[in-house]
């Protein structure tokens, strides 16, 4: 049986880690975090059963975040720690949907019950959300939420799909997100970058080849549409593709056939087709460097990634997404960041997007000193170029 998520929200390092063998003894999952903050951006990623939280925190308080989650899901059980002068505030908040509270020092027995009683509501709750498709897709704005809307709806069709967005902004991650989200979620999900391979060996990633059909073919190879049958073909940055080439998959999308190079044998295809670019592919059709037949064939559903710059909201959690990531992988005791640090990250234009948000902070973490990275570290990486932000280890030897 799986046991019950819990994300625990407390400040007081001490008493989470006594709360966590208490739940984790009475059969709870528990994810503990050190802040409202923190807790938004692990309710991004996945949705637990449900959440226990205290009161009285630095930065945002447990009422705040009661707040924030009831806003956007309030079939979400929330179970708040209270002292005593915060009670009516409690009280209030059970009529707003507060699940429940308790005083401090609270009784152990007690919160197990109330927990056990939280998370039998949330496994029965038609109005739970399962946000596990998702995976790291950290958003708490409304515009991606309405693009994760349609994403999900999308998935549920074998239409062919086209993301675009400026690079950077997770369209793969979102393309993976749909593939787990849809009927062919068990089969495999294949990805290629058709400007990241010459020209003259796309054609064998892509459709196969046999042995002997050209030097240094020495076995077959069935090439990315078929050993993705069943599942999903995503073609990354599909605006840089061939002409040539762009024909020879505009043949497989009519005719759900596959011929390898060197063969003369076709072989049926069952995938789905899920592209995206950073290019303007209306554009390029003007400017005859892409086949306008191919891309009303690939964007039958058109999704848009909006870039970091319009989704300010996010900053925060996916900033404190990647330092808990970061820290995990380099060991690093980093915990937070300093507020001008953080106001820099948020006001920041952010050209390279995501992908530079998370480039800056590894800079960051590898050469942070305290618990709290400072803004003048912030301020540092950002003057570098988005190409020219270095890796942790990169970073770390040029120190």
């Amino acid at each position: 049986m799986k046991k019950p998520r819990i994300l625990l929200v407390d400040d007081d390092a001490g008493l989470r880690r006594l709360i966590t063998l208490r739940l984790e003894a009475n059969g709870f999952r528990v994810e503990a975090v050190d802040s409202g903050e923190a807790a938004l951006g692990q309710l991004a990623v996945a949705r637990p059963d449900a959440v226990l939280t205290d009161m009285q925190m630095g930065g945002m308080d447990g009422m705040a975040l009661f707040n924030a989650i009831h806003a956007r899901d309030p079939s979400l059980p929330v179970i708040v720690l209270t002292a005593h002068g915060t009670i009516p505030d409690a009280v209030a908040a059970t009529q707003r949907g507060l699940f429940g509270y308790l005083t401090k020092p609270y009784d152990a027995p007690t919160l197990i019950e109330l927990l056990k009683r939280a998370t039998r509501l949330a496994g029965s709750s038609p109005d739970a959300i399962d946000n596990s498709w998702r995976n790291e897709i950290v958003t708490a704005s409304p515009t991606m939420d309405t693009l994760l809307a349609e994403a999900r709806l999308a998935a549920q069709s074998d239409a062919a799909l086209l993301i675009q967005g400026e690079s950077g902004t997770g369209k793969e991650l979102l393309a993976r997100a749909i593939h787990r989200a849809s009927p062919r979620h068990a089969k495999p999900f294949v990805a290629i970058n058709c400007g990241a391979i010459p020209a003259e060996l796309l054609e064998s990633e892509l459709f196969g080849h046999v042995k002997g059909a050209f030097t240094g073919a020495g076995r077959d190879h069935p090439g990315l549409f078929l050993s993705a049958q069943g599942g999903t073909v995503f073609l990354d940055e599909i605006g840089d593709m061939p002409a040539p080439l762009q024909v020879k998959l505009l043949r497989v999308l009519q005719e759900c056939e596959v011929r390898s190079v060197g063969s003369t044998e076709m072989h049926a295809v069952d995938v789905r087709i899920l592209s995206a670019t950073h290019r303007n592919l209306e554009q390029a059709i003007s400017a005859s460097s892409f086949r306008e037949d191919l891309y009303y064939r690939l964007n039958v559903v058109n999704l848009m990634l909006p870039p970091l710059r319009e989704r300010r909201e996010d900053i925060p959690l996916l900033a404190q997404h990647f330092l808990s990531m970061l820290t995990e992988k380099y060991r690093r005791r980093i915990h937070a960041f300093a507020p001008d640090a953080l106001d820099m990250l948020t006001a920041a234009d952010w050209p390279g997007n995501i992908r530079q948000l998370q480039n800056v902070l590894e800079q960051c973490c590898a050469l942070c000193t305290t618990a709290t990275i400072p803004a003048t570290l912030v301020s540092r990486a950002l003057r570098d170029k988005p190409a020219e932000i270095q890796p942790l280890a990169e970073a770390r030897s040029a120190f």
